[in-house]
C-alpha cells in the first residue's frame, strides 16, 4: 500500500472540496484503461506526439516535475476530449485545462515512484480504484 499512501498523501489537498474531487475522478478515469481515453500509456503517447514528451517524462522520472500550461494540456488532449472533460465537470474548457495542468503532473508522478510506467494494467486499475474509494468513500 506504499504507492497508494504516497499518492493519497501528495494529493491530500485534492480531496478537500467537491470540484477537486471531481477533477481527480476525471484524472483517474483518464489514466485507467477502463476509460475511453486509453489509459496512462495513451496519455503518454498523446503528450509525446504533441511536443510535450519532456514534461511527461519529467513526471514519470524520479527528478523534478516540469510544469505544463493549460494551453499545452489543450494541445495534448485536443478540444474534443477537453470539451468532454469540461462538460463532465460543469466548467469551461479553460478551467478544465487549468485544473488538469495542476493535477496531472502530481498524479502521474506519484503513480510512477520508481521512474517507470506500471507494468500491469490491472495493477494500475486496482490502485486507481482504491484511491477513488479512499477519497470519495
Amino acid at each position: 500500500m506504499g504507492l497508494l499512501d504516497s499518492v493519497m498523501g501528495a494529493l491530500g489537498g485534492a480531496g478537500g472540496n467537491g470540484g477537486n474531487n471531481a477533477m481527480l475522478d476525471v484524472v483517474m478515469q483518464m489514466l485507467s484503461n477502463k476509460g475511453q481515453s486509453g489509459g496512462l500509456a495513451a496519455l503518454v503517447q498523446a503528450f509525446q506526439q504533441n511536443g510535450l514528451g519532456e514534461q511527461m517524462n519529467s513526471w514519470i522520472s524520479t527528478g523534478q516535475n516540469l510544469p505544463v500550461s493549460p494551453d499545452q494540456i489543450r494541445a495534448a488532449l485536443g478540444s474534443g476530449q477537453l470539451g468532454q472533460i469540461a462538460g463532465q465537470l460543469g466548467m469551461n474548457e479553460s478551467q478544465a485545462a487549468g485544473g488538469l495542468a495542476d493535477l496531472l503532473p502530481q498524479v502521474i508522478d506519484k503513480l510512477t515512484p520508481n521512474g517507470q510506467l506500471p507494468q500491469g494494467d490491472d495493477l494500475m486499475v486496482q490502485g486507481l480504484e482504491l484511491l477513488k474509494g479512499k477519497l470519495f468513500g
